[in-house]
């Protein structure tokens, strides 16, 4: 990793920073996380030429250590360089990611991951089945997200299991991520979620069940 990375990323960032803000996106994790106060926008667009020039070799030393970087900014600008190099990635490359996946977890990041996680595995299932019986529930929730926007490549059959699976967890951000990936495959096969849902209505949780039907209609 280029030594001058880091400070680069920091001067970029410090450049639209404003102090203002952080409260506020503080107070939106719930406190869990320092923030410098710098928006989405304005984050991508100072940091873009530098991420672009991140050797393939480097991505993933360069990812863990904006990790260990205390605001949460850094963690963001991690998640925008792999996800502008995902075709740079493979399987093989699974595992280091899912390890990002269980630090500093919160949905943000783990949310992101898992769509990066997902074009990486372009339609595969690689490490899933694992992370699916992991005891960090974020590892559960990418196992359930994994495929959302893959429409007619979806795995129905995996999906459906999956989320029978964990349907008796009582983590709302398991029952969430349920919902959510049930009603993004009914985008694509509406009937068989409708059909799916109202079979294993007993077994789903409600929130779960609600979030699956949310844009099915009556």
């Amino acid at each position: 990793m280029n030594p001058d990375f880091l400070t680069d990323i920091a001067i970029a960032l410090a450049a639209e920073a404003d102090a203002g803000r952080a409260p506020a996106m503080r107070a939106y994790m719930r406190d869990q996380f320092d923030f410098i106060g710098v928006g989405t926008p304005q984050r991508r667009g100072a940091c873009r030429a530098l991420l672009k020039t991140v050797p393939a070799e480097s991505l993933l030393a360069s990812a863990r250590a904006l990790w260990q970087l205390p605001q949460r900014e850094y963690q963001y600008v991690a998640l925008d360089m792999l996800a502008m190099h995902w075709k740079t990635f493979n399987t093989e490359d699974i595992p280091a990611l899912l390890e990002l996946v269980q630090n500093k977890s919160w949905w943000d990041t783990v949310d992101a991951l898992a769509g990066i996680i997902g074009d990486v595995l372009r339609h595969r299932h690689d490490y899933m089945d694992e992370a699916l019986r992991h005891d960090n529930f974020w590892m559960r929730r990418i196992a359930l997200l994994h495929q959302l926007g893959w429409r007619n490549k979806t795995d129905e059959r995996r999906l459906f299991n999956y989320c029978l699976t964990l349907a008796h967890e009582k983590e709302f951000f398991i029952q969430k991520a349920i919902g959510w990936a049930l009603r993004d495959y009914a985008r694509h096969a509406p009937e068989a979620v409708r059909l799916f849902t109202l079979k294993e209505k007993e077994r789903l949780a409600p929130l779960s069940f609600r979030e699956a039907n949310k844009h099915l209609s009556d």
